[in-house]
């Protein structure tokens, strides 16, 4: 068997070994279950905000996620934080747009 110059040692019963002897070190596997925090859709908040209000808000709220971080804070606090996140830079885009595309109301009283 060892001394053969061919492998004839059945590579199935070695993989079987192996995995019984590992599996008593393996670490059991913890989840945790979330429910979803966020909304299905954000909607936009009827008093618009303007650009630079939303990046003052992205930054505060960028501040608050790394104070968040090296204070250990939970799971629910960071994703409630990582929403806010998110609706702040979704509502940022959306204001972008009106200010560089005109609407359609502008568009029809510029032809």
């Amino acid at each position: 068997m060892l001394s053969d110059r061919v492998f004839t040692v059945n590579r199935e019963g070695l993989t079987q070994l192996s995995v019984s002897l590992y599996f008593p070190l393996m670490q059991p596997i913890h989840t945790v279950v979330m429910t979803s925090l966020r909304p299905i859709r954000f909607r936009r908040r009827r008093a618009a905000h303007t650009v630079e209000s939303l990046t003052e808000l992205l930054g505060a709220l960028t501040l608050d996620r790394q104070a968040l971080r090296a204070s250990d804070a939970g799971s629910v606090v960071l994703e409630r934080n990582r929403i806010a996140i998110a609706r702040a830079q979704w509502e940022l885009s959306y204001a972008l747009i009106e200010r560089y595309i005109p609407g359609p109301a502008a568009a029809q009283s510029a032809a």
